[in-house]
């Protein structure tokens, strides 16, 4: 099992990154935390922090630019556009000067020169895609960005946008009791795409199988269900996320379990 990833063959990250959507903004005191957590991520290793613009209507990127900035060298920060949260309900919003306008208030509030992924958080059905995938291009094209990447797509869908733009990630719902995305899965392995599974922890998938590993190695069952992201492939980069400190440095001490072949049998039987 590696530890590390190539992303868009040129940005070495530790797969095992942190996702910023549960850090809260406000009040004061949450926002401190929120900070608190996001730089005890980067002390621990983490080189990879996926957002997006949508997330407390951008003050999650706000956020982690107070708390981190000036970046190390080594942090790839990711973001999205193409969904707008209005509190309980999400909307899909894929015109090409949206996703524009978007990317460049994401530079502004993440104080960055250039976007390491920026990732079309949903397919607009009302947007022809390949409209959306040209401005994709386009931001590449300008320097707005440097990869892009997709959230929750098909095969058909990620090989029609790689006719028009190269695409370094995709971003599905994956984990150890969600495996419907096995086929775009195999398709990233064979093309060296980033597979970054949000909500890789569920509560399904702390399986009977999940707790009986985890007491053989002294775990927790998320730990398990973590470690099997990373050893089911090398394309894999999970992205938990938590506001909680110890949560956090829980979660990143999966990077360090190591599943024999007789527990990811175990495990890739019982789920699914």
């Amino acid at each position: 099992m590696t530890d590390t990833f190539l992303l868009g063959g040129d940005l070495p990250v530790r797969r095992l990154g942190f996702g910023a959507l549960r850090l809260p903004g406000r009040p004061t005191a949450a926002r401190a935390h929120s900070a608190a957590v996001a730089r005890r991520a980067v002390e621990l290793g983490v080189t990879l922090i996926d957002t997006a613009d949508s997330y407390d209507l951008g003050d999650n990127e706000t956020l982690l630019a107070e708390a981190l900035h000036p970046y190390p060298e080594r942090l790839v920060l990711a973001t999205k556009a193409g969904r707008i949260n209005l509190g309980s309900h999400w909307y899909d919003c894929g015109r090409p000067e949206y996703l524009r306008q978007q990317a460049r208030l994401s530079l502004r509030r993440l104080r960055l020169d250039r976007i390491d992924l920026f990732q079309l958080h949903r397919i607009d059905a009302t947007v022809p895609a390949d409209d959306q995938f040209g401005a994709l291009r386009q931001l590449r094209d300008e320097g707005v960005v440097r990869h892009v990447g997709l959230s929750e797509v098909s095969v058909a869908q990620l090989d029609a946008a790689r006719r028009i733009v190269p695409i370094a990630a995709v971003q599905n719902r994956y984990n150890l009791s969600d495996r419907r995305h096995d086929d775009v899965l195999a398709y990233c392995e064979r093309h060296g795409i980033a597979f970054l599974p949000w909500l890789p922890v569920a509560p399904a998938t702390i399986t009977p199988a999940a707790r009986t590993i985890a007491q053989r190695y002294g775990a927790t069952a998320v730990q398990v269900a973590l470690a099997w992201l990373l050893h089911r492939s090398p394309v894999l980069l999970p992205i938990p996320g938590t506001a909680s400190l110890d949560h956090l440095a829980e979660n990143l001490a999966a990077a360090r379990l190591r599943l024999s072949t007789e527990d990811l049998a175990e495990l890739t039987g019982g789920a699914g």
